[in-house]
């Protein structure tokens, strides 16, 4: 009798054969990869946060993500050795961060007027401090600093005005182009949490987004111009106890694009994708915020994932694979490759330094490295659709041992409808 791992695998998976009339997986080997897949979220779907948003509390011991209709927890203690459980803490309720320091999760009240906290043991929640009477109402997003002293806010600046922009004639004309160019005030402002003081830190008229504040500083604040990521230099910083945005990425090469920026796990970089130029050379790359030294990891075409993440330690990362439609997915002057050239994998990514570059004769020399690549998860079924399908928003579990992602790649029906998203852990040690 055959008793290989490769024919465990095999009858594993079809046992659980995605669209199987008994309903969704819940625990199966990829017969492609050989890595473990456990599906968190029960019967009723849900979503992990965005792939920068912290999601776990501060012993590592739960995940929170977007149960079906509210805030919902991941016991990780029970992964992978039993059914994870699945506990849905407060229904009506969008998450916008856990909490660094404390086991809470906080979010808005129904009339986004005041910061909402909720606790993911006792269920209990607390009204943590009002919205500014300047910001409610505007819009925006909200983050929260690591050490919970501030809530950082980005809404239509009340006292600005609109200042347009004329794009390029060969733009296209889309939503992103159209909201660039709309001029639009904005303004980064700060709350402090125990009196509730209101300041504004910044003041433009790009459009402000994906704002993150630092794991580590609770000062440091990062965040983009967005819109057609060839319009604009995207990534900044800027600091809540003062000084002017600061620059990140300066692009130096027509249609040069890069975006998605999130911070290591010890907030001492920013890491970004980055293509020189768009649908070419594609590259993870990362600058220290102290010293301002870069390093770009070069990475193949079909590696190219809509958002990347950082492991715990540092050491890896990983990618959440692209869409047919994807940028990866057309050469340099737009023609459809056949095949589309950026695969639908959940990527591992191990760096590697070219050698040499350990001697530096200026100090502003770019360390270049390349990933070595390893397929955890199959998502050829999988939907990156903002209309039919789900961004997989990756994220490393605290121990490092797991990759937690959203995917509709077994129920989605491969007919242009909507499928139905759950929230999946894949193990990053191989199943032997």
């Amino acid at each position: 009798m055959d008793t290989s791992p490769r024919l465990f695998c095999l009858v594993l998976s079809l046992i659980s054969a995605p669209f199987a009339a008994a309903g969704l997986r819940s625990d199966w080997i990829d017969p492609d990869t050989g890595h473990r897949i456990i599906r968190l979220s029960p019967d009723s779907g849900g979503s992990s946060l965005y792939f920068h948003q912290h999601s776990y509390t501060p012993e590592g011991d739960k995940l929170v993500i977007r149960g079906t209709g509210g805030i919902a927890t991941v016991d990780l203690s029970t992964l992978g050795v039993s059914p994870p459980k699945f506990t849905m803490v407060l229904p009506d309720a969008y998450p916008i961060a856990t909490a660094w320091r404390t086991r809470e999760a906080y979010y808005l009240n129904q009339e986004r007027t005041a910061l909402m906290a909720v606790n993911l043991d006792t269920k209990a929640v607390r009204e943590v401090t009002k919205l500014p009477i300047q910001a409610q109402g505007r819009g925006g997003q909200f983050a929260l600093n690591c050490d919970e002293t501030l809530l950082v806010g980005i809404a239509a600046d009340p006292e600005g005005k609109t200042v347009p922009r004329t794009p390029p004639p060969d733009g296209g004309g889309g939503t992103l182009e159209k909201n660039w160019a709309a001029g639009t005030p904005k303004m980064i402002y700060t709350v402090a949490i125990k009196t509730g003081e209101f300041k504004v830190i910044h003041r433009e008229n790009d459009w402000t987004n994906h704002l993150q504040c630092s794991p580590t500083d609770p000062q440091q604040i990062l965040f983009c111009h967005e819109g057609p990521w060839h319009f604009n230099d995207r990534t900044w910083t800027i600091r809540a106890d003062g000084g002017p945005a600061r620059l990140l990425h300066e692009r130096t090469m027509n249609m040069e694009i890069e975006g998605h920026e999130f911070f290591s796990a010890d907030g001492k970089s920013v890491w970004y994708d980055l293509q020189t130029p768009r649908s070419t050379v594609f590259w993870l790359a990362g600058v220290n915020l102290a010293t301002g030294h870069r390093t770009w990891y070069n990475l193949q075409r079909d590696e190219w994932s809509v958002h990347y993440n950082i492991s715990p330690d540092g050491k890896l990362f990983a990618g959440d694979g692209g869409g047919a439609g994807s940028v990866a997915s057309r050469s340099p002057d737009g023609e459809v490759l056949t095949p589309p050239g950026n695969g639908q994998w959940i990527y591992l990514f191990h760096p590697t330094g070219v050698r040499g570059n350990s001697f530096r004769d200026h100090k502003d020399l770019i360390d270049a490295g390349y990933f070595k690549s390893e397929r955890l998860a199959n998502l050829a079924h999988h939907s990156y659709s903002k209309q039919t399908g789900v961004e997989p928003n990756l994220t490393f579990t605290p121990d490092g041992k797991w990759i937690i992602f959203s995917g509709n790649f077994d129920s989605n029906p491969g007919d242009g409808k909507k499928a139905t998203t759950h929230v999946y852990a894949v193990e990053i040690a191989k199943t032997k």
